[in-house]
């Protein structure tokens, strides 16, 4: 599927390019902004993309410090990579998928990394039938989303580089550095594929996975790194998640909102469980299950499809809990045990109705 086709429109998620192609045809119309070659909207207009200008009616769509934004921009302009570093569900994917939406049109040229991954499935395979039959060939070539990228001049992205193999990694040294592919079966000028102007590669990793796979130096020597960090903020995860989760509910048939009051218990809830401190500065046991913004985001969407389809509400409190302990114990049984003595002795401290909710249903967590 690409960004093109008319299909992705009824899609669970569309690609950028898709959900807010109104926003990029504005931006590229009003757009007299010098541009990098190759790219579709100057620096200037791809940073009001993603940073929202209301004025113009362009929406915010990442949280984040802007000059992150200003960073990761101009080192795609430059021949070097882009790196994005953090923990699981700092919005690193949606950084990458936005900023391959602002510079190519397109974001759906993607490598997901893992222990299977091969060079055939980032560099080219070949259509066995045809190779039989014909010998190599260009007919005969398959491209994967690197060479794709390196020939129409796009920008690539790796999702969980450090999940692949160290050498697997490794073959993106020379479309990085030389910005060439060899295709050493082919014979002639077929043998080399060069880029053109407008390719780049983001890759992202996780700083839980450091270590699984770590990068050579010579290929990190050809990245620019950025780390994106957690939302510093109560009141401006609460914004997002209420933001992203309402757009969830509603493309899932649900046609009530979330409710604040109980989205601002989840999220302190989340932070609190996150950092191991409490509102009120008391240190307290941390989960070591990923607690971030986007597992918030989950499960207030699936409180709101409980509450909605269960009982044609919005969800409340006893949903929280019992949606809590599928994300809380993942990674460690004891988590669940740490859940449920925050439920019972902080939760307990907490004033307000929905609060006072909350501990009244920690019977409902399992075990």
């Amino acid at each position: 599927m690409t960004a093109l086709d008319p299909t992705a429109e009824r899609a669970q998620r569309p690609p950028a390019e898709v959900r807010y192609a109104d926003e990029l045809a504005k931006l590229a119309a009003d757009d007299g902004d010098p541009r990098p070659p190759g790219w579709a909207l100057s620096l200037r207009a791809a940073r009001r993309f993603i940073l929202g200008d209301p004025a113009a009616g362009i929406r915010r769509k990442f949280v984040g410090d802007p000059s992150l934004i200003d960073r990761a921009l101009v080192a795609l302009a430059t021949s070097r990579g882009l790196m994005l570093v953090g923990e699981p569900g700092t919005a690193k994917s949606l950084l990458s998928e936005l900023l391959a939406a602002a510079i190519s049109g397109d974001s759906t040229l993607t490598i997901q990394g893992g222990a299977a991954t091969t060079e055939d499935q980032i560099r080219y395979s070949w259509n066995y039938a045809l190779l039989v039959a014909d010998g190599p060939s260009p007919r005969a070539l398959v491209p994967a989303p690197l060479l794709r990228g390196m020939a129409q001049g796009r920008v690539v992205r790796f999702e969980e580089i450090t999940r692949c193999p160290l050498e697997v990694q490794d073959c993106l040294l020379s479309p990085l550095s030389d910005r060439v592919l060899a295709v050493p079966e082919l014979p002639g000028s077929d043998a080399m594929v060069f880029a053109r102007e407008g390719f780049n590669v983001i890759a992202t990793a996780n700083t839980r996975d450091r270590g699984v796979n770590e990068m050579s130096a010579a290929l990190k020597r050809r990245f620019n790194f950025e780390t994106v960090f957690p939302i510093p903020d109560l009141a401006t995860e609460l914004e997002l998640v209420e933001a992203e989760a309402g757009e969830l509910l509603r493309r899932s048939g649900v046609t009530v909102p979330p409710r604040r009051d109980l989205l601002e218990v989840l999220v302190t809830t989340f932070r609190e469980l996150r950092t191991g401190i409490t509102e009120r500065g008391d240190a307290m046991e941390r989960l070591s299950s990923v607690m971030s913004t986007a597992e918030a985001v989950s499960v207030a969407h699936a409180v709101g499809l409980r509450g909605w389809f269960l009982r044609g509400e919005a969800g409340d409190a006893a949903d929280v809990v019992a949606c809590l302990a599928g994300t809380a114990a993942k990674d460690d049984a004891e988590d669940l045990a740490r859940l449920r003595r925050y439920l019972e002795q902080q939760v307990s401290r907490r004033s307000g109705a929905q609060w006072q909710a909350l501990h009244d249903a920690r019977h409902l967590l399992p075990g």
